[in-house]
């Protein structure tokens, strides 16, 4: 094992990995209550997709421990299933079957175009401007289904889209409580604070009678059954089918890119060019495990930047995403307690998870408006149309036809003009209305 991961040449050793991995399992469980309660929105039974969240996240922790051998942990991600049910589901009024199907196209892609190194030549054009624009869009996006999923904010009425909530309800005053709990619990360095606010937030909910304990907090995982495999890949094969499957590729493949760059940085693992060595493993990693993920019930999987937790930690091999792995094995056997989460306890993760996405901001040179701008409409249309795509494909449009205009095409990767032209489709097929 110490020579398999290689523990010599990190300094690294048995303890600090495992001390590793189980910070990083702390600072990511949420998921398992947090993904399913999303999907539910979309009518994924969410039992079942509690087994599948948690097998998605063992399957691709162990691909990404034993292929890769980096410190990275994989699971569902946050973004993606928004754009899933909020989107493709309650907004376009698509099937989740459907919704897996395009899910599972974006995996094969990823296979194939990672195999022959287009993601990593693709993720080298992409400028940094936009990059940052995509994790404060995202996160902003997070924010605002968080704060509605807390009932802090509700719909308004005509000429006010959206209102104050009712903050004297109880369930809003638990939310604000328990989001205040997390973020003094942040600050003080604790590397578990967003299950431990969603975990007091229930228990509160559960002693004011708001929610029910479960009739044993152990059993069984759920049935995978009403969801296994039941993806419709027939109902994908439609023209406007094409631009969903697009944007969840863009999706996951730049939030990818960018938490593998980020936590590699942070640990040290770029090389002098600021490279990640054979960064075409990890990447295979997060692909294998999105194409798994349909079939079993659930959303595009990548790696997570609450890895970041155990690399602070002193995780720097794949032995701290194998002990990720086995975390998440045996949280499959406490289903229970995990489905009983409040939707307002739940959604304080996206409201403090869209709080830590916002720091990239300062990566944009406020005084280039040819940088500025496409950032801006990546950010703003991603929350004023609640659609990610939207945003994300508008600022990749935008980026090189604004340098084109102002003389200065040639600042524009090739790369960028390929995206370009994909997020142009988008547009073409966009269902209208």
């Amino acid at each position: 094992m110490k020579d398999f991961f290689q523990f010599e040449r990190h300094n690294t050793g048995y303890r600090q990995e495992t001390v590793a991995g189980i910070t990083t399992f702390l600072t990511m469980a949420y998921i398992i209550v947090v993904n399913p309660s999303i999907l539910a929105v979309a009518g994924i039974p969410k039992e079942p997709q509690v087994t599948a969240t948690i097998l998605a996240a063992i399957i691709g922790c162990l691909v990404m421990a034993f292929w890769a051998r980096r410190p990275f942990a994989i699971a569902p991600y946050m973004s993606e299933n928004a754009f899933v049910a909020f989107v493709v589901v309650k907004g376009m009024g698509y099937s989740w079957q459907v919704a897996l199907g395009a899910v599972f196209w974006a995996g094969v892609a990823f296979l194939v175009l990672t195999l022959f190194r287009v993601r990593s030549w693709l993720a080298e054009s992409i400028p940094m401007s936009l990059k940052a624009a995509f994790a404060v869009g995202i996160g902003l996006f997070l924010t605002f289904i968080g704060l509605n999923e807390v009932g802090l904010v509700v719909l308004g009425v005509p000429g006010a889209p959206v209102k104050l909530g009712n903050i004297a309800q109880p369930t809003v005053l638990m939310a604000m409580g328990g989001f205040l709990l997390t973020v003094v619990l942040m600050a003080r360095k604790v590397s578990a604070a967003l299950l431990y606010g969603i975990l007091a937030t229930t228990a509160v909910s559960v002693l004011l009678g708001t929610t029910s304990l479960p009739p044993s907090p152990v059993s069984l995982p759920p049935s995978l059954e009403p969801i296994l495999l039941k993806l419709d890949i027939a109902g994908t094969l439609k023209p406007g089918i094409f631009p969903i499957v697009l944007v969840i590729f863009m999706m996951a493949f730049l939030d990818t890119i960018g938490t593998l760059l980020g936590l590699s940085m942070r640990a040290a693992l770029l090389d002098k060019n600021g490279n990640l060595p054979e960064i075409e493993k990890p990447m295979l990693a997060d692909a294998v495990a999105t194409t798994i993920a349909p079939l079993l019930g659930t959303t595009t999987t990548g790696a997570y930047i609450e890895s970041a937790a155990g690399i602070e930690a002193g995780g720097r091999t794949g032995f701290t995403a194998l002990v990720v792995a086995c975390l998440f094995g045996l949280s499959l056997f406490f289903a229970p307690l995990f489905t009983m989460v409040p939707s307002h306890a739940a959604g304080i993760a996206l409201i403090v998870i869209g709080s830590l996405m916002i720091q990239p901001i300062t990566h944009l040179d406020f005084e280039d408006f040819t940088e500025l701008i496409p950032a801006f409409l990546t950010v703003t249309l991603m929350i004023f149309t609640y659609n990610i795509g939207v945003g994300m494909t508008a600022g990749l449009l935008s980026y090189p036809l604004i340098k084109l205009m102002t003389g200065r095409a040639r600042e524009v990767n090739p790369g960028v003009w390929i995206l370009a032209l994909l997020s142009l489709t988008f547009f073409v097929f966009m269902p209208k209305g």
